[in-house]
C-alpha cells in the first residue's frame, strides 16, 4: 500500500467538491468502523448514511498501481465521498483495527485475478511474436476518408472567399456564416478542423484592439490554410492505399481531430515502459470555443529530461461527471508511459502507475537535462515556430546563470551571458513576471527554468514567460 497522505487523495478527487465532502464526513465522525487487512493491502469501513443501513466502502491495493475503489452508496462519481473520506480518514491519523478481508471483496479479487491469469496466458502463448494487426474494414474507411476530403474541401473555399473579401469586411452576417459553416463540417468526420472554425469565431467576436483581433485571425486562417493543405495530401494517399499506416511523426492525425486509442499507439510502439515524471507546471483554464475546460500539466521525464505534457478535457455538459486533475507534487511512476505523435512536447498518457516523494536527487536530474545554451535554444524553437502547423508556444527547460532586472526588463541570463526576455503571454492570461521580486536572491543564480516561448511580431523577437523554477531542493511554481 502506498504512503496514503492528503496530497495523495486529493489525487484521486474527481472534484474540488468531492474533495471538501470527504473531509466533511472524517471531521463528522461518519465512520464508525475503520478496518485494515493483515496484509495492509485493504482499508475498508462503514460510513454513516442517510439511510437505516451504513455505505461500505473500501480501498484496494491488492496491485497497487491501479488502486479499486468500492462502495455500496448510488454515487456516480468514482470515487465516491464516502471511499474519499475513508483514505482521508487514514491520511489524518484515524485508528484502523486489523480485521479479515470481507468475503464480497475476496470473491472479487478471485474473479480479477483468475482474469488477468487468462490475460498473462494468452501473451505467453503467443511468445515474442508481433501483436495482430487490427482488422480493418476498408471500404468503410474509405468512405471516412472521401468524407474528410470534402469537408476540407469546404475549409478550403471558405478561408479562400475570407481572404479575398478581407477582414475589414466582416460583419455578424460573415461571422453567423462561418458558425454554419463548421455546424456543417460535424458531418465530416474532422472535429478537429471544426473546432478551429469555432476558433476563429471566438476570435472575430472579441472585444478590444481590432487591428490585434485581426492579426489573430489571420494567423487562425494561416493555419487553417495549411491544415487543408497538408490534410488534403495525406487523405488522398490513404484513399488510394487504406493500409498505408496512419501520420505518427506529426501531430496531423489529433489537429484532423482523431482520438488516438491506446491500442493504436501500442500498434506503432508508442509506449514507454517504467518512465518516471515529475510534474513542472500546471494550469487549468477555459476553452469557449471548443466548450470545454482543460486541465495541462507539463512533466520531466526523469529518464532522459524530455519534457512531456498532459492535456485533460472535461466538456461543459459533462464536466461534473469528469474527474477533475489537479497539481501533482509526487514522482509518478508509470508501469507503461503512452506517447502521442506530436513534435514537441509531445503528449502522453498512462492507466497504472504508483507515487513516491521528490527528492533532492530528481531535482537534480532536471536541472542536469536544462539546455544551456541559449543560442541552440532559439534556433530549435524556431524551427518549431516556422512550421505552420507547429506549437506556437513551445515550452522548454533551460538553465540560467541569473535573472537580471535590465532596462528592457526581467531577462534570464546563460554561461555565456546571452538573454532571454522574460515577458506575460497574452495567450493564457497569467501574470508571471511580478512575482520575480518575491524570490530569494539564491533562485535567481544558477537553477532551472520551465519557460514558454513566444514570437512577437510587431518586433520580431522570442520572448519567454516563466513557468516554474527549478531549483536543488524543490519547484517554484509561477503559472496557474
Amino acid at each position: 500500500m502506498p504512503t496514503i497522505t492528503e496530497a495523495y487523495v486529493d489525487s484521486l478527487a474527481p472534484n474540488a467538491g468531492a474533495m471538501k465532502n470527504g473531509r466533511d464526513l472524517v471531521k463528522k465522525n461518519s465512520f464508525p468502523v475503520l478496518n485494515e487487512s493483515p496484509d495492509a493491502t485493504l482499508l475498508f469501513g462503514e460510513c454513516k448514511g442517510s439511510g437505516k443501513e451504513p455505505y461500505r466502502c473500501s480501498a484496494d491495493f491488492v496491485n497497487e498501481a491501479s488502486p479499486v475503489f468500492r462502495c455500496s452508496c448510488p454515487s456516480r462519481q468514482f470515487p465516491c465521498k464516502h471511499a474519499l473520506g475513508l483514505l482521508y480518514a487514514r491520511a489524518l491519523g484515524n485508528p484502523f483495527t486489523t480485521a479479515e478481508v470481507p468475503q464480497d471483496i475476496a470473491d472479487k479479487r478471485d474473479k480479477a485475478e483468475k482474469r488477468e491469469e487468462k490475460k498473462k496466458d494468452a501473451a505467453e502463448s503467443e511468445g515474442n511474436a508481433p501483436a495482430a494487426k487490427r482488422k480493418v474494414n476498408k471500404s468503410a474507411l474509405v468512405k471516412k476518408f472521401a468524407s474528410q476530403l470534402e469537408g476540407l474541401r469546404l475549409l478550403e473555399k471558405l478561408v479562400l472567399q475570407l481572404v479575398q473579401s478581407g477582414l475589414g469586411s466582416a460583419d455578424k452576417k460573415t461571422v453567423q456564416m462561418i458558425e454554419d459553416q463548421a455546424k456543417q463540417l460535424g458531418n465530416h468526420y474532422i472535429p478537429g478542423v471544426q473546432a478551429q472554425l469555432r476558433e476563429l469565431v471566438h476570435t472575430l467576436q472579441t472585444e478590444g484592439d481590432r487591428e490585434a483581433v485581426y492579426s489573430q485571425a489571420i494567423e487562425r486562417l494561416l493555419y487553417m490554410h495549411s491544415l487543408v493543405k497538408k490534410g488534403v495530401s495525406y487523405l488522398e494517399k490513404r484513399i488510394d492505399d487504406p493500409e498505408l499506416p496512419m501520420e505518427t511523426d506529426s501531430s496531423l492525425e489529433e489537429q484532423l481531430g482523431h482520438a488516438w486509442q491506446l491500442a493504436e499507439l501500442r500498434e506503432y510502439g508508442r509506449v514507454k515502459p517504467g518512465a518516471e515524471l515529475l510534474q513542472l507546471s500546471f494550469q487549468s483554464y477555459t476553452d469557449a470555443a471548443r466548450g470545454e475546460y482543460v486541465d495541462a500539466g507539463w512533466w520531466a521525464d526523469l529518464g532522459d529530461g524530455t519534457v512531456r505534457s498532459t492535456r485533460h478535457l472535461r466538456p461543459f455538459r459533462a464536466a461534473r461527471a469528469l474527474k477533475e486533475e489537479d497539481t501533482v507534487r509526487a514522482v509518478i511512476q508509470t508501469e507503461e508511459l503512452f506517447v502521442y505523435p506530436g513534435e514537441v512536447n509531445a503528449r502522453v498518457r498512462w492507466d497504472a502507475a504508483t507515487q513516491r516523494d521528490a527528492d533532492g536527487d530528481d531535482f537534480a536530474k532536471v536541472k542536469k537535462t536544462a539546455a544551456s545554451s541559449y543560442a541552440d535554444v532559439v534556433k530549435q524553437v524556431k524551427n518549431i515556430i516556422k512550421n505552420p502547423l507547429g506549437d506556437k508556444t513551445p515550452v522548454m527547460l533551460v538553465a540560467y546563470r541569473s535573472i537580471d532586472n535590465t532596462a528592457d526588463g526581467f531577462c534570464l541570463r546563460d554561461a555565456q551571458g546571452k538573454l532571454l526576455p522574460i515577458c506575460d503571454l497574452k495567450s493564457n492570461g497569467r501574470e508571471t513576471s511580478s512575482l520575480i521580486a518575491l524570490l530569494d536572491e539564491k533562485d535567481l543564480k544558477d537553477q532551472a527554468a520551465l519557460v514558454m516561448f513566444n514570437h512577437r511580431l510587431d518586433d520580431n523577437r522570442l520572448r519567454v514567460q516563466l513557468m516554474s523554477i527549478v531549483t536543488d531542493s524543490r519547484i517554484i511554481r509561477l503559472l496557474y
